[in-house]
């Protein structure tokens, strides 16, 4: 059977998850019943559960229901041959993503997931890229608020240096202006595991801290690591350091160097939070940077629990990226976006990545939504998912 014959279009594996369901929701609720959506279905371990949140998110009564269970490869390669592209929440991955990738890699089945696991993802590439070149298939990691703004907001940026400038702006600044948003339970998981996983294995932690961990083979100049608060005279604000910006920075030269290197190969990149001016504003970037040195603790929520319904809707973000030229020219370019980054925008930005997918053209490999989609994807999140990419200056 040929990918273009298959049952689905797109299969939502851990559609009974927190996040998943989310995933699966928007498809119902944009895409059910529609002659130009995509065929999908759910998918998770067990049937019962699945029939309980169909109905609960107001799925169709005929939506498919898949079985597969991340302990069973057989039934992750079953489920791969049944569909053109799989869209994962099941993390973390790094302790249920193995066999998956594994599967999606050798049965040429597009791939996108959720991972802010940098260690495990160039585990997978060292594995599974070579067998993903060969099948077609697109393994697509991060595809949600982490990396999707920061990746593709830096792709935009650079697009309209070019057309400003003549050239890329070597030196870009990420700064998260406004973000309202909270963790779920998947996030404390995947964080815990990675942090335990390093502490078993040191040599995970040069992978951690290295800003090219994902581009095998090439390592750029010396990079700025956003890790103290510091002051930002240019913007007027005080900075802190950023949780996502470990994961978020190494998916950003993936691309650049997955693109070759259209950002130049002395590109520079970092990622924090301006936290505002004065006195208040220095605290607060010192109150985040203490936070972040345990942001859970042995607390934190769960897995399987997250924001209410109130707190996704309520939520935003607000990413300013600036590209700084040699001769200190500097071009400003805005990423913004309604709903709870983490889990309201990023379950609309992990669908829209799978159903992009489809009509993706690009050679097989492991990748990032920059690198495999691009302005396609640009353009239909800002159609379909309440995303902005502008220009501001």
């Amino acid at each position: 059977m040929t990918k273009a014959a298959c049952e689905f279009d797109i299969i939502v594996y851990g559609s009974t998850g927190y996040t998943g369901r989310l995933v699966a929701e928007y498809l119902a609720q944009h895409y059910a019943g529609r002659d130009d959506g995509p065929k999908w279905a759910m998918a998770g371990r067990s049937q019962a559960k699945l029939e309980e949140v169909r109905d609960l998110i107001g799925a169709p009564k005929d939506t498919p229901l898949v079985v597969a269970d991340a302990s069973d490869p057989a039934s992750l390669t079953a489920m791969c041959n049944r569909t053109r592209v799989v869209l994962t929440t099941v993390g973390p991955y790094q302790l249920y993503g193995n066999e998956l990738v594994e599967a999606c890699a050798r049965t040429g089945t597009d791939y996108a997931d959720l991972c802010g696991e940098p260690a495990w993802m160039r585990q997978m590439i060292d594995a599974h890229e070579e067998a993903a070149k060969a099948s077609g298939a697109h393994i697509c990691f991060s595809s949600g608020f982490d990396s999707i703004p920061f990746d593709l907001g830096v792709l935009m940026l650079q697009k309209e240096a070019v057309k400003r400038f003549g050239k890329p702006a070597p030196r870009v600044k990420g700064r998260v202006r406004k973000m309202q948003g909270t963790f779920s339970g998947g996030t404390a998981a995947s964080l815990k595991a990675t942090m335990k996983a390093a502490a078993k294995n040191p040599k995970l932690i040069g992978l951690l801290q290295d800003p090219f961990a994902l581009t095998p083979g090439f390592s750029g100049p010396s990079q700025p690591m956003g890790l103290i608060p510091e002051y930002d005279a240019k913007l007027e604000s005080w900075a802190a350091p950023f949780i996502m910006a470990t994961i978020n920075t190494k998916n950003v030269h993936r691309t650049n160097f997955l693109r070759g290197h259209p950002y130049g190969e002395d590109f520079r990149y970092d990622e924090m939070m301006l936290t505002g001016l004065g006195e208040m504003g220095k605290q607060a970037a010192s109150a985040v940077a203490s936070m972040l040195k345990a942001p859970f603790g042995d607390g934190g929520p769960k897995p399987g629990e997250g924001p209410s319904k109130e707190e996704r809707e309520n939520g935003f973000y607000d990413v300013l990226f600036v590209g700084e030229m040699p001769d200190g020219q500097t071009i400003n370019f805005g990423v913004k976006g309604k709903y709870d980054p983490g889990y309201g925008s990023t379950s609309r930005m992990l669908s829209e990545t799978g159903i992009a997918l489809l009509s993706c053209d690009a050679p097989g490999g492991i990748g990032t939504p920059g690198s495999f989609l691009g302005e396609t994807l640009v353009d239909r999140l800002q159609e379909h998912a309440d995303l902005s990419f502008a220009l501001e200056n």
